[in-house]
């Protein structure tokens, strides 16, 4: 029993200080700039930020989940939907989030992807019914590791509703514009 009391006192005398207590680290460091959306132009920069900081919880956060009874829906270019056409038929929110994480990945961490040309202007809202309806052209550039970004541009429209006094996004049609590459293209190439 003595020999096991010295051995304690030994081993708590040559311990790594387990009692002491350490400075605290700093927080992460955010780069979002995610405001909740209580207005319709709100959400849309939340979706063009959520792009620039390639971050997927706000990405997720512009879409309906379970705190509506609407159920998301997208509906691809006609180019992307014959491209990828087995995607399509069962096309979700969690297949909207795999695609932006995926996305996210392939690209260079210190390098944002730039979504843009999405008008904030009231006229490019419209409202029916409990939803407000939203057009708009789009550009997005995808940096690459070592080649040339790729491009996606079309129209955009989106159905929201306000669930809580938060803008959700529970539809989106997407438009590709003569032969370029649309955001449908995006999401079927990464997904």
């Amino acid at each position: 029993m003595k020999n096991l009391v010295i051995i304690l006192l030994l081993f708590s005398a040559i311990s790594c200080d387990i009692f002491e207590t350490r400075d605290a680290e700093p927080p992460d460091q955010s780069r979002s700039n995610y405001v909740p959306a209580t207005s319709p132009e709100i959400l849309i920069q939340n979706l063009i930020d959520s792009f620039a900081d390639k971050d997927v919880v706000n990405y997720q956060n512009t879409f309906v989940t379970g705190l509506s009874n609407r159920v998301f829906t997208f509906i691809p270019s006609s180019s992307a939907l014959s491209r990828f056409q087995n995607l399509w038929p069962t096309w979700n929110i969690d297949s909207e989030i795999q695609y932006f994480n995926n996305m996210k990945t392939s690209v260079p961490e210190e390098l944002p992807v730039l979504l843009s040309g999405l008008s904030l202007s009231p006229g490019s809202f419209s409202i029916f019914g409990d939803s407000l309806k939203y057009n708009s052209p789009y550009f997005i550039s995808v940096p690459q590791i070592n080649s040339e970004p790729l491009i996606f541009q079309g129209s955009v429209e989106l159905s929201m509703i306000n669930v809580s006094t938060v803008w959700l996004v529970y539809y989106w049609k997407d438009n590709a514009i003569e032969d370029n590459p649309s955001w449908s293209d995006l999401k079927g190439s990464v997904y």
